[in-house]
């Protein structure tokens, strides 16, 4: 039975309010991507973030037309309080680790998606093809970048590299996060047990160890700002000590704190005679690593050293293919 004038009439209303909301959330994603965009790790990630912030005006855009063919009231207040959720959001999410602010952005992404499924069916019942061919584009808009967040929080799950640096203070905040939960990379009794055998062996002062391991600590998984004299041979030293008493765990523990501040010889990285290839030659064969430990330890081996945007380029993007088949594999 077709809907009645009344129905029809309180369907309009209600799609659109949704279009207000719609256009509420679109105006916080803008603002959202132009933060995101200053976090980019590639030039190729801060392309296609400024890429998606221009979709998303165009998307707020269309959003306004629809609502003003429908003769809704002018709405001058709605994306006033986008931009004004998108700075509360940015300003909140320094206190959070950059996984928290990441799922942040999923959350936002998924009410759009949400909500952009709902306008469709609204409009499919109201008879506004115009807003329907538009809830089609939101919905392919929106389901592609959930995909593109879900394997970014992959990338920071696997240990990164990430599309998104972290700001220094997500930096400090994922720091406290993660000395408060003890991981399994830099668990104190690790780093004490790794101190023990350094000052037993007289290879390190124990001074320079114990502030190796505070500063690791304090500074999580930005290990790249970690300096001192002598820190990566008194690394590589207690890596070595510790494998030859046969304490594996802590060997393992110093060899990923190595890897982190891209430190390994030439020899112990995956890819064979990688100081002597060309950045032609240096992406190919980053192309065929297929796991996360080996292209994290190639990406901060090359920033570490030569820091070719091409070449870091193309691990990042290799590695955000590994993410992507972990978290459709999950």
């Amino acid at each position: 039975m077709a809907p009645t004038r009344t129905a029809s009439a309180l369907n309009t209303g209600t799609l659109i309010t949704q279009l207000r909301a719609l256009e509420q959330l679109t105006q916080t994603e803008i603002q959202i991507a132009r933060v995101r965009v200053a976090q980019a790790r590639t030039d190729a990630v801060r392309r296609e973030l400024v890429q998606n912030g221009d979709n998303a005006v165009a998307r707020a855009r269309r959003i306004s037309e629809q609502m003003r063919d429908l003769d809704a009231l002018p709405d001058v207040v709605t994306p006033a309080i986008g931009r004004v959720l998108a700075f509360v959001k940015s300003t909140v999410e320094q206190a959070q680790p950059i996984d928290e602010a990441l799922l942040g952005d999923l959350a936002l992404e998924h009410q759009l998606l949400d909500r952009a499924l709902y306008v469709r069916v609204l409009a499919q019942a109201t008879g506004h093809r115009e807003v329907e061919r538009l809830a089609d584009d939101l919905v392919t808009a929106h389901t592609a970048t959930v995909e593109w967040l879900g394997t970014v929080i992959a990338e920071e799950a696997l240990g990164g590299p990430v599309a998104l640096s972290p700001t220094p203070l997500q930096r400090v905040a994922g720091s406290v996060t993660w000395v408060v939960g003890l991981p399994t990379r830099f668990a104190v009794a690790r780093v004490n047990r790794a101190v023990h055998i350094v000052s037993r062996t007289g290879e390190s002062a124990r001074g320079t160890a114990e502030e190796l391991a505070d500063r690791a600590v304090r500074l999580g998984t930005d290990t790249r700002e970690v300096a001192m004299p002598g820190r990566d041979a008194a690394l590589q030293r207690a890596e070595r000590v510790a494998r030859r008493d046969g304490t594996d765990e802590t060997a393992g523990a110093l060899h990923q704190t190595r890897t982190d501040l891209g430190t390994l010889t030439a020899a112990e990285l995956p890819v064979k005679d990688y100081e002597e290839m060309t950045t032609p030659s240096a992406i190919a064969a980053i192309r065929r690593l297929s796991t996360a430990d080996d292209l994290r330890a190639m990406v901060a081996f090359e920033e570490n050293h030569k820091n070719r945007s091409g070449v870091v380029s193309a691990a990042q993007t290799r590695y955000a293919g590994v993410a992507k088949n972990a978290a459709e594999l999950n």
